[in-house]
């Protein structure tokens, strides 16, 4: 075991990456290679059987009836907006600690973003916020989008009770949190519909760009498929102006593969996080206020898959670069909250407007975690901040 507290020299030290492909890649690589060999062999590359195959595994997987594959986790939110009908003069409130297409999705509709708060434990768009935002707003409010950040379901207990009350469509952004659950019911099943992403560093991941869409609604789910292709119903006659968001078959035969393996690999993430957890605590690192790091908290009502474990940090880019001379790989996941995204400055946000927001933005730092990665690297990871904070 690591003295997490003792003093060593770094530069010499193997590296941890923040992640490591390869690793997964050598356990299932002759499944995979067969499985691209079969579309290849059938020379059928966009939808066909193995996209038809791998929806049906993912609705059973998300224990919903429908599931609709798609180009990306950016396309399957707008697709679960536009197939709910969202469009002009209508707003969505979300959150603007995420990723930036949480916001472009709908904008792509040409509905409007509001961005609420989050709660500064999880992370998460936080109800309160929402609440205070739908007694304030002007706009038309059609829908809740909150996301499912770090691979933890927001509060879906509290956004179904808003929902009702209001009157409002619940989108997840579950891009995060394949295999999540809020009371044990997997995310993509908790909302109306609900958008995942197959990006490459996801627990469960394409070889390239791939999304899925779920819903328990065939209105939805009709809607959604005629929307990926141009909006055809039938071959070459368009009934609305859709676009072309088709799953590639190669990238569903792969993620056929890989979901076999992913409540294995979720719940290696999730002995990955307690190790760190235990490790900073071990070390006397580990604080209740923001005033040292601050560790995940899991809801207990929440099932995490960990697909991020992210701590709070003071002066955390220092920290992240004295990681990095110690060849230890981090992330910021976001270091610039969406609201105060240049690009959108015309929507009117300030800084300031959502405070929880900001200060996550300026403190988070996301460390290596992936089912493979070892405990002594766990350990070499936390000695390295033990030996910055001394």
């Amino acid at each position: 075991m690591v003295d997490v507290a003792a003093d060593r020299s770094y530069s010499s030290a193997p590296p941890v990456p923040m992640l490591d492909f390869s690793r997964q890649y050598a356990q299932i690589r002759q499944e995979v290679l067969a499985a691209i060999t079969e579309v290849c062999d059938s020379q059928r590359f966009i939808l066909g059987p193995q996209v038809t195959r791998f929806e049906q595994e993912a609705a059973l997987a998300c224990s919903v009836p429908h599931a609709v594959g798609c180009a990306s986790g950016t396309d399957a939110l707008w697709l679960a907006l536009l197939a709910a009908r969202i469009g002009p003069g209508d707003a969505v409130i979300t959150s603007s600690f995420s990723f930036f297409a949480t916001a472009s999705a709908i904008l792509r509709c040409g509905a409007t973003p509001l961005f609420a708060d989050i709660e500064p434990a999880t992370y998460n768009l936080s109800p309160a916020s929402v609440e205070e935002l739908l007694r304030s707003t002007k706009h038309t409010v059609k829908a809740i989008l909150p996301v499912h950040l770090y691979g933890q379901c927001a509060d879906w207990d509290a956004f179904t009770e808003i929902a009702k009350q209001h009157n409002l469509l619940l989108v997840e952004d579950a891009a995060q949190a394949f295999g999540a659950t809020w009371n044990g019911t997997p995310a993509g099943a908790l909302g109306d519909v609900a958008a995942f992403s197959f990006y490459p560093t996801k627990n469960l991941s394409a070889f390239g760009d791939a999304g899925l869409l779920t819903t328990p609604s065939d209105e939805l789910a009709e809607r959604a498929t005629m929307l990926r292709t141009h909006g055809m119903r039938r071959r070459y006659f368009h009934d609305e102006i859709g676009g072309n968001s088709r799953l590639d078959a190669i990238q569903a035969a792969v993620l056929s593969v890989k979901l076999k393996y992913l409540p294995t690999w979720n719940q290696q993430r999730r002995d990955c996080a307690a190790a760190y957890d235990r490790l900073f605590l071990r070390a006397g690192l580990a604080a209740a206020t923001y005033d040292g790091i601050v560790l995940p908290v899991t809801d207990p009502r929440a099932g995490h898959v960990f697909h991020q474990y992210v701590i709070r940090a003071p002066r955390r880019d220092a920290l992240r670069q004295h990681l990095a001379e110690a060849n230890i790989g981090t992330e910021i996941y976001y270091p610039l909250p969406i609201h105060l995204q240049e690009s959108l400055a015309f929507l009117g946000n300030h800084a300031g407007d959502l405070p929880h927001t900001e200060q996550a933005a300026a403190e988070v730092l996301a460390l290596p975690i992936y089912p493979e990665l070892r405990e002594d690297e766990q350990e070499a990871v936390v000695a390295a901040i033990a030996s910055f904070y001394s």
